[in-house]
């Protein structure tokens, strides 16, 4: 099983560019990147809630496992 990160999709959905979602959640625009790419290892319960909260989505409209 693995865990796919879906952020750049809501992004795109809620028009919204890496650079203004870094800022309003107070991370680098690197961290950012690294997160929509999938090449970290763990996410912040807080960061997750940063990002649920600005992109008006859910835990789930942003992680999907797949087989």
């Amino acid at each position: 099983m693995a865990v796919i990160v879906r952020l750049d999709v809501m992004m795109a959905m809620r028009k919204i560019t890496g650079r203004d979602l870094a800022a309003e959640i107070g991370i680098s625009e690197q961290n950012l990147s690294l997160l929509k790419s999938g090449k970290v290892k763990g996410i912040r319960f807080e960061t997750l809630e940063k990002i649920c909260h600005a992109l008006e989505c859910q835990p789930g409209d942003l992680l999907e496992v797949v087989e």
